[in-house]
């Protein structure tokens, strides 16, 4: 029997290249998505070709009860997850003076929040598996070294990193690991008025990662060969930081 793992935000950017590079791996997949269907269910259909099993989940990451119950039924079908990834998240970029409550709510309650309302219902059935596990969040160099005009984000992001390394000490006796991935500029939707100038000057390697950058290291940290890492926040950033 393949692990399973849950991929948040998994329809489409850095999810989808997780999603793609576990299924290529043998991973089944859980993957989720918040609105877009066309997006998700193309997705799908690409991760079935590589002959694994995919559950489809649909929630926002915001919405406790509505998590918590697509979490729940889904392992409830299909058995606990070995892995989770906490992918899913949000920006809403304004100087702080000029930051509305609802800016800093939703990437609160989305990026930060997200983590509660998608790892408390799956810990505790890992857990019962007794067969160790894998948690991945995604971060941020934001959440690292804060950024202008990401107050928000940054807050959100640096809370992520907080919360990974004290689950990571809780698990780590049940051979769960717990670790961060905190990317830099990656192509993605996210960052595409970014401008090619702006690159240049503050990534030395003066481009920006690709999502399959960030999945490689993904597969990596799944693996048996990282079974004694955690407590970990490893940048992929092109030497931002």
């Amino acid at each position: 029997m393949n692990k399973r793992v849950l991929i948040t935000g998994s329809s489409r950017g850095i999810g989808k290249a997780i999603a793609l590079k576990l299924a290529a791996a043998g991973y089944d997949i859980a993957l989720h998505f918040h609105s877009n269907l066309q997006a998700a269910t193309d997705t799908q259909t690409e991760l079935v070709a590589c002959g694994i099993n995919v559950s489809l989940l649909q929630f926002d990451v915001a919405d406790r009860p509505a998590v918590k119950h697509a979490i729940e039924q889904d392992i409830a079908e299909h058995g606990a997850y070995y892995g989770v990834v906490l992918n899913a998240g949000i920006t809403r970029d304004t100087a702080f003076p000029a930051m509305t409550e609802q800016e800093w709510d939703s990437v609160i309650h989305t990026n930060l929040d997200g983590f509660y309302n998608v790892v408390h219902p799956t810990v505790m059935p890992m857990v019962q598996n007794r067969k160790g596990g894998r948690i991945i969040t995604l971060a941020s160099v934001s959440g690292i070294a804060g950024n202008r005009g990401q107050v928000n984000y940054s807050a959100s992001k640096a809370g992520i990193i907080g919360a990974t390394k004290a689950l990571s000490l809780e698990l780590a006796k049940r051979k769960i690991t717990v670790n961060c991935i905190a990317p830099g500029l990656i192509e993605t939707d996210m960052v595409n008025d970014f401008p090619k100038e702006m690159v240049d000057q503050i990534v030395p390697m003066k481009r920006m990662g690709k999502p399959n950058e960030i999945a490689g290291l993904a597969l990596f940290l799944l693996s048996e060969d990282a079974a004694y890492i955690t407590r970990q926040v490893i940048s992929v950033n092109g030497g931002m930081i």
